[in-house]
């Protein structure tokens, strides 16, 4: 104990020395940076994709990439390009089955009046008569329009069918359940229900008979959940449901208006009139590079990734992430032109995706490009899509690194708190390190800014705020592409740069006056900074890393890991045959002890790594071994081996790859997917387990590696799950 003390001490005062000079780049590449990095800039460009109501494959996701391809080609980037990839619903890139484009023109949900109201007799004649009769104004009092899809998207739930529906509402609670709907009359009425549409359409439209629905699903939990009802929140039907039908969002005041009447008594009749449907289209991914200039090394890449679908207005979620990749692409461009900075050995490449299905379409290919518009004569038609360049292919290969940013521009009004998230324990790597490293810089400068009203470096907008930036250093979280890049098919080391909490993510309220110039400069120069340092790393920056930023970020994990031991020390362990607080250390010590070595990734030339977190040269820690290690049995014998097809992690967006592939294969869910641990949940248990399924460790090894991650979790949860995954054919075991 008295040793993690002294790395408790040590690691306070190395994050300060930080503070004193950049970390890791020259000061005048920082300098260079930092003054030309805008906020302004990058929110310009916000306010504008902002406006686009961005689902895959639609008419407005479309209008975004052509926005984005023509700032990077008015930057000066070269490769610009759109790669189109066809999904129809039934081909496969890697895990993902790829989903329809879906479009809509028309969503209005209204409520027809009490009839014995004695202004609205006649309510229901047409328009035309009512013109002719003059009475147009009584229409209008009398037919309250609730939601309306071209004044505000949101109102329709994504995967939504046409229909013309006049129907009474019902009330049935969450909708989940078959007991929801107990005892009513359910065949031809919109249900009300307080969970998301997707969730509910298979029992209420499939089993039930509803002839539609209207949600008031809450938003993420978090303090601020339920205290503005005026929140409409982005929903979702199932993509590959059999039972389509059309989802309207409400806020909760409306709902609860709602609720209120219906338990009275009183009759709701509604008229749902919506044009919208799925069709064969296209995932766009939008894709610009910074040319290395090493003869050989300009064939790696350092990539930088955000995602550009959406709703309207989604402006941190996520146009925040994809016009700061594109401030940080500008700035580069332009700094390396003029020759303020160098141009990095390795090249530079800014990827604008669908969330999840556009990386895994674009990392399993092939794909295809379209004619860029400015290319075309006027009035020239899009020609004959192109296969994509052979170099791309190979594109897993290429990367070495990626900067990715998913929400990284909210300001006091979202009450977020700014990431630096680390990968997973079965990727363990220093590049997180050295974007902490920058991050740490930033919150130190503009903490001595707001403090003092100076510093070199306050990294300020000046329509931002000024406040400091007090970034935080988290462990992994899944949720966003890093998830893909970090899955064992790739093994592509993922720095994930993100807000949380924001009070208004994926509602009405995500609007570009929410978003902060300021952060948005800062998110920028850490997110450049690194990649520019990763583009350039030799193997003197490399050496600088492995002896200065690994062990100081080391030790700052050691104070979370220190945390994580006390809430070990608190489980009541006297049925466990074996100590659990041994296991955690055992397992975050080999972590540790793999940081440092995976410098060697990006520059194989650095030859000894001494490591300092060395379990075999450490007694304590030895000790700790002989007490947690010990000789499995049983099916804590095995050894599963992940295959090479499909590719990706299980849990990818709109389709369940492990839930339809068990139903074909006859397999119960296993308890696993469901499971609780101290610090996560069933989807990141399985996540990691299928990580560390790599035909070299046993089962009872993965058990202690995921028990260590996310807390202790029974084995034999670990190898159900793992013979279900072999059932699917997604690992095989090794004899």
């Amino acid at each position: 104990m008295k040793k993690i003390l002294t790395l408790m001490a040590a690691g306070c005062f190395s994050t300060a020395a930080w503070a004193q000079k950049p970390p890791l780049l020259p000061e005048k590449d920082v300098a260079a940076l930092a003054n030309e990095l805008s906020g302004e800039t990058a929110k310009r460009n916000l306010e504008v994709i902002a406006t686009f109501h961005r689902q895959r494959g639609s008419q407005g996701f479309h209008a975004a990439a052509e926005l984005v391809a023509e700032r990077a080609r008015a930057y000066g980037l070269s490769d610009v390009a759109i790669l189109q990839f066809p999904a129809d619903g039934k081909i496969f890139y890697g895990t993902q089955r790829s989903r329809p484009a879906w479009d809509a023109e028309r969503g209005e949900l209204t409520e027809y009046p009490d009839i014995s109201s004695p202004l609205c007799q006649g309510w229901q004649k047409t328009v035309e008569e009512a013109h002719k009769e003059g009475k147009v104004g009584v229409l209008i009092i009398c037919l309250n329009v609730l939601a309306n899809y071209q004044a505000e998207p949101i109102v329709l739930a994504e995967d939504s069918e046409s229909a013309d529906v006049t129907a009474q509402l019902l009330d049935v609670g969450e909708g989940t359940k078959e007991s929801d709907y107990a005892g009513k009359e359910v065949k031809g009425k919109i249900v009300l229900v307080s969970a998301q549409p997707g969730t509910v359409q298979d029992l209420a439209v499939g089993k039930f008979g509803a002839a539609g629905i209207v949600s008031y699903a809450q938003n993420q939990k978090t303090a601020w959940s339920g205290e503005d009802e005026n929140l409409i929140r982005w929903g979702h039907l199932e993509t590959f449901s059999a039972n389509k039908t059309f989802a309207f969002m409400v806020s909760l005041k409306t709902a609860r208006g709602f609720k209120e009447r219906l338990a009275k008594g009183e009759k709701i009749t509604l008229h749902a009139v919506v044009k919208a449907g799925q069709h064969a289209g296209n995932y766009e991914v939008v894709t610009a590079t910074i040319p290395g200039t090493d003869p050989k090394l300009k064939e790696e890449e350092i990539a930088f990734s955000c995602h550009l679908d959406h709703q309207r207005p989604g402006a941190n979620d996520n146009a925040s992430g994809c016009v700061t990749i594109l401030e940080v692409a500008r700035t580069l461009q332009k700094l390396i032109s003029e020759g303020k900075l160098a141009r990095p050995a390795r090249t530079i490449r800014f990827i604008w995706p669908p969330e999840i299905e556009g990386t895994l379409a674009l990392l399993n290919g092939p794909g295809y490009i379209e004619n860029p518009p400015h290319e075309r004569q006027p009035g020239e038609p899009p020609k004959a899509l192109f296969p994509r360049a052979p170099f791309e292919k190979d594109l897993t290969k290429r990367i070495k690194a990626v900067v990715h940013m998913d929400m990284v521009g909210g300001g006091p009004e979202t009450k977020a708190v700014f990431h630096v998230t680390r990968g997973p324990m079965s990727l363990p790597s220093f590049v997180h390190d050295v974007a902490w490293a920058f991050a740490e810089f930033v919150n130190e400068e503009s903490y001595k800014f707001a403090a003092t009203g100076e510093a070199k470096f306050p990294f300020v907008a000046l329509e931002g705020g000024k406040e400091p930036l007090r970034a935080e250093y988290s462990a992994f979280t899944m949720g966003s592409d890093h998830d893909v890049y970090q899955d064992s098919s790739y093994g592509i080391p993922a720095i994930y740069l993100n807000d949380w909490p924001d009070r208004y993510i994926h509602t009405n309220f995500d609007t570009a006056a929410n978003i902060d110039p300021t952060k948005l400069k800062r998110a920028a120069f850490i997110g450049a900074a690194s990649g520019y340092f990763l583009a350039g790393m030799n193997v003197s920056g490399a050496l600088g890393v492995t002896g200065v930023i690994a062990e100081q970020a080391g030790q700052m994990r050691m104070v979370e890991n220190i945390r994580r031991m006390r809430a070990l020390n608190d489980l009541d362990q006297s049925s466990s045959p074996i100590n659990e607080h041994d296991v955690f250390v055992v397992q975050t010590s080999k972590c540790e002890s793999q940081v440092r070595p995976s410098v060697k990734r990006i520059v194989p030339q650095v030859s000894e790594l001494q490591d300092s977190w060395d379990i075999n040269g450490d007694p304590e820690k030895r000790a700790h071994t002989a007490k947690a290690e010990r000789r499995p049995a049983g099916d804590g014998l095995l050894k599963f081996k992940r295959r090479t097809e499909p590719k990706g992690p299980l849990a990818v967006f709109g389709y369940d790859y492990f839930a339809e592939h068990a139903r074909a294969a006859g397999v119960a869910t296993p308890k696993l997917l469901s499971y609780e641990g101290l610090w996560g949940a069933g989807e990141e248990y399985a996540y990691e387990v299928l990580n560390f399924a790599d035909g070299k460790r046993n089962v009872q090894e993965i058990r202690d590696a995921v028990s260590a991650e996310y807390g202790p979790v029974p084995l034999e949860m670990v190898v159900e799950y793992l013979k279900a995954l072999e059932k699917i054919g997604i690992v095989e075991t090794v004899k």
